[in-house]
């Protein structure tokens, strides 16, 4: 095989390439079995809110903006947010392949393109983001969120984790 060839197998496809796009499926179907079983099985968008606990809700909402229901927008801006979700999913899958150096990485980029595309899916689908789980405390209500938007948060948590904190084997190589 030529070093063209090799190459081109190395910027599409990575060492944690499949462990980074299995954790994408997963993510992604759980969001999207979650959000089928709240939505035709619950049929949650018919009730005001369902009183789990004295902290938390399931309720219905439809998300047309980004984090925090900002830039609300309708019709041709869900097709807008939902293809630079796919664009964003796609630059992450080729730094994974390119950069990817490390388990907790590849989980990472896998939990964040999982979700973004489960979001983007609901948009083209549904016309915005569907949001189930509502916390509250002393009159404070976080806004509602989903398993996508969980995946996200903890994709770029571990993200953070992995860029700020020195490996071993790094840590290892200095001393």
């Amino acid at each position: 095989m030529n070093d063209n060839v090799k190459a081109s197998e190395n910027w599409l496809w990575g060492a944690y390439s499949p462990l980074g796009l299995s954790v994408a499926l997963i993510a992604f179907l759980a969001d999207q079995l979650h959000k089928w079983w709240m939505l035709s099985v619950w049929e949650l968008q018919l009730h005001d809110r369902i009183f789990v606990t004295s902290f938390y809700n399931l309720v219905y909402y439809s998300n047309k903006g980004i984090s925090f229901s900002m830039l609300q927008m309708d019709g041709a801006g869900q097709y807008l947010l939902s293809g630079f979700a796919l664009i964003v999913s796609i630059a992450m899958a080729v730094w994974l392949a390119k950069s990817g150096d490390s388990r907790l990485m590849a989980i990472s980029v896998g939990l964040i393109i999982g979700g973004a595309l489960g979001n983007a899916l609901d948009r083209l689908h549904l016309g915005g983001v569907a949001d189930f789980f509502e916390f509250h405390a002393y009159g404070f209500y976080w806004p509602a969120f989903n398993i996508a938007d969980a995946a996200i948060v903890a994709g770029v948590g571990g993200l953070l984790y992995d860029l700020v904190i020195p490996s071993r084997k790094g840590a290892a190589n200095q001393a």
